[in-house]
């Protein structure tokens, strides 16, 4: 009997001793478990960041051409001539863009540079870590244009070809090749009216930043989401314009940096259908 007693008493310290072991190995695998997730959470912030420049500052994205070009009874100027939509311009070059620069904060589109920022609603701009940017500050570019119509409309930025105007169209090119030439993928544009902005991606992706974009679509769709603002006959009307490299858009990586840029835009006007004139 004593033999017996000793016999089960054995078999169950060592089935508690095997319960201890299998614990002790649950616990690693969760440790391990643990750690894994962490490692794999560092390196998705790792990714993310890796997105805004690290490099030189002075090495970002410049050498920016624009022009502006306007369709049919619309019109568009730097200055404000009132209600003679006969003073206003068809198309609005990188020239009339520097004398709207050096008159509002003395510099020019060659004098910058756009280090990368970030931005929810296309009108406020921080850096990586939180901070405020500043506008023509090797940041982002801002300028304001004055539009006319010469009837009322819808104003869009369009895809359309205009062949009466060298075949202008909206366009964000670069002559880079290779990895740099993914700068037309990082670059945003945002159109400010009365405190509220539409942003405009080309090539868009995922939204980054919370941001409500828009793109184009090829051949031209005139729709709602398309629309920019509206203007009133012979009523002239300011609009920001503002030319950003998204910090958070995953192109927006060392290997742009230093290349040039081209952005054309066409606006054309439509009327409360969205049918054009």
């Amino acid at each position: 009997m004593a033999d017996k007693m000793n016999y089960e008493e054995k078999n169950r310290q060592e089935l508690l001793d095997e319960l201890k072991k299998l614990n002790k190995a649950q616990i690693r695998i969760k440790r391990r478990t643990t750690f894994l997730l962490s490692v794999i959470a560092m390196l998705v912030l790792v990714t993310s960041t890796l997105a805004w420049f690290t490099l030189n500052s002075f090495a970002s994205v410049n050498n920016i051409e624009m022009q502006i070009t306007t369709g049919v009874d619309l019109r568009v100027d730097v200055d404000n001539h009132g209600t003679d939509i006969s003073q206003y311009k068809k198309v609005v070059t990188n020239d009339m863009i520097n004398q709207y620069l050096r008159s509002a904060s003395n510099t020019s589109i060659a004098d910058q540079k756009l280090d990368p920022v970030t931005t929810s609603n296309g009108i406020s701009f921080t850096f990586e870590k939180g901070s405020a940017a500043t506008a023509n500050n090797n940041t982002y570019l801002e300028y304001k244009l004055w539009f006319i119509a010469s009837r009322e409309m819808w104003v869009h930025l369009s895809s359309d070809v205009a062949a009466a105007l060298d075949n202008a169209t909206t366009s964000v090119t670069t002559t880079e090749t290779g990895a740099k030439a993914d700068v037309i993928r990082a670059i945003r544009l945002s159109f400010e009216d009365s405190g509220s902005a539409a942003i405009f991606e080309p090539n868009a992706g995922s939204p980054v930043n919370g941001q409500t974009t828009f793109d184009l679509p090829t051949p031209m769709s005139y729709t709602n989401s398309t629309r920019l603002f509206h203007l009133n006959k012979l009523e002239p009307k300011q609009i920001t314009i503002r030319l950003w490299a998204e910090g958070n858009d995953p192109e927006c990586d060392n290997d742009v940096q230093d290349a040039n840029l081209t952005v054309a835009l066409l606006f054309n006007g439509t009327d409360e259908n969205n049918n054009t004139f």
